[in-house]
């Protein structure tokens, strides 16, 4: 790989206008890129896309801070918006990444971000097809925010939440709360990123590597955890099938670290933002499989079922604990944990 020369310099504002600064901007862009890039620079891209139904989603990312330990978000982008179209089931080809920055903003940094983008792209195995860059005025942006959107194709039923059925296991495909407390960490200087790093990851690989040991209609329905964190993808499902779920405490994937992180912030784990964990609803009869698939995944070592969805029709989300009583988990009201994607 041939290494980026990292320029000096900062954004100007000028770098928006359209003119020559805009021009030589968009060329860096690109040169970092490389050959996850289509290369075309005409208004709209013009693509292949050889399957009768597509998934398309899109996505804003302001994290704060935009450089962690082993990410940034340039990384967070991709990683969000491939795994958004993988747990649909679809498989994830293109992207678009649009680029808001702050005047200021070191083109170094610049370079940093697009080369995670580069780098996340080609282990996803996804092109950037398109993309725009705005320059706003010191102090109307925080460094940097992007913006993607993706198109994924289907090669199989999409996945929906309302297929998933009384009986079914929950399955998370790996640990929660690492993402959450490693931001944290670095914002209010707890001393942790080093011992728990972020969990963000592409999980398209993982998410075939299910299909490819199960019957198709055997995996119900997938969701990454991300915003909102395990409590509130099980709240979104228990609403829409009907049923309560419950999990139990004790069978939760939780790094040692994390868990003293939290408690020390007070905050629960299953409400943490993750970037690389997905929730999985599986018929009893693939669940062993699945679990073989995922944990010879690198992505998926840590996968372990957590629970099921139950045939009472309060559609709650209870958490058992090690003596077998069962305790609601209240749904969050507002955004306990802002910008941490």
């Amino acid at each position: 790989m041939t290494a980026t020369v990292v320029p000096t310099g900062e954004v100007q504002l000028d770098h928006g206008t359209g003119a020559k600064l805009s021009q030589e901007l968009i060329a860096l862009i690109v040169r970092t890129l490389g050959d996850v890039y289509i290369g075309e620079m005409e208004d709209s891209a013009f693509l292949s896309v050889d399957t009768g139904r597509i998934a398309m989603t899109s996505d804003s990312f302001v994290a704060d801070p935009p450089f962690f330990g082993n990410g940034d978000i340039g990384k967070i982008a991709v990683c969000g918006t491939v795994n958004d179209l993988a747990v649909a089931g679809s498989r994830p080809r293109y992207l678009t990444l649009c680029l808001i920055i702050e005047t200021g903003f070191p083109l170094a940094r610049l370079v940093r971000v697009l080369e995670s983008v580069r780098d996340t792209a080609r282990e996803a195995d996804v092109l950037i097809v398109g993309g725009d860059t705005k320059v706003v005025r010191s102090g109307e942006a925080d460094q940097i925010y992007l913006n993607t959107a993706g198109v994924g194709v289907f090669e199989r039923a999409p996945r929906r939440m309302r297929d998933v059925r009384p009986g079914d296991k929950v399955i998370l495909t790996g640990s929660i709360g690492n993402h959450t407390v490693h931001l944290l960490s670095i914002r209010e200087g707890l001393g942790f990123e080093t011992r728990v790093l972020s969990d963000c990851a592409p999980l398209n690989g993982l998410v075939e590597a299910m299909f490819a040991v199960a019957d198709d209609s055997a995996i119900r329905s997938i969701r990454d955890v991300t915003r909102g964190g395990l409590s509130a993808v099980l709240h979104e499902y228990a609403h829409t099938v009907g049923r309560s779920i419950r999990i139990n405490h004790d069978d939760l994937p939780i790094q040692h670290e994390t868990a003293m992180a939290m408690d020390m912030l007070g905050i629960n784990p299953i409400h943490a933002a993750n970037e690389g964990c997905a929730c999985v609803f599986v018929a009893p009869e693939a669940e062993s499989a699945v679990l073989e698939a995922l944990r010879a995944h690198h992505y998926g070592r840590d996968a372990v079922t957590i629970g099921e969805v139950t045939d009472l029709p309060d559609a709650k989300v209870l958490l058992r604990d090690a003596s077998g009583r069962d305790a609601e988990v209240e749904e969050l009201q507002g955004a306990e944990l802002p910008r941490l994607c």
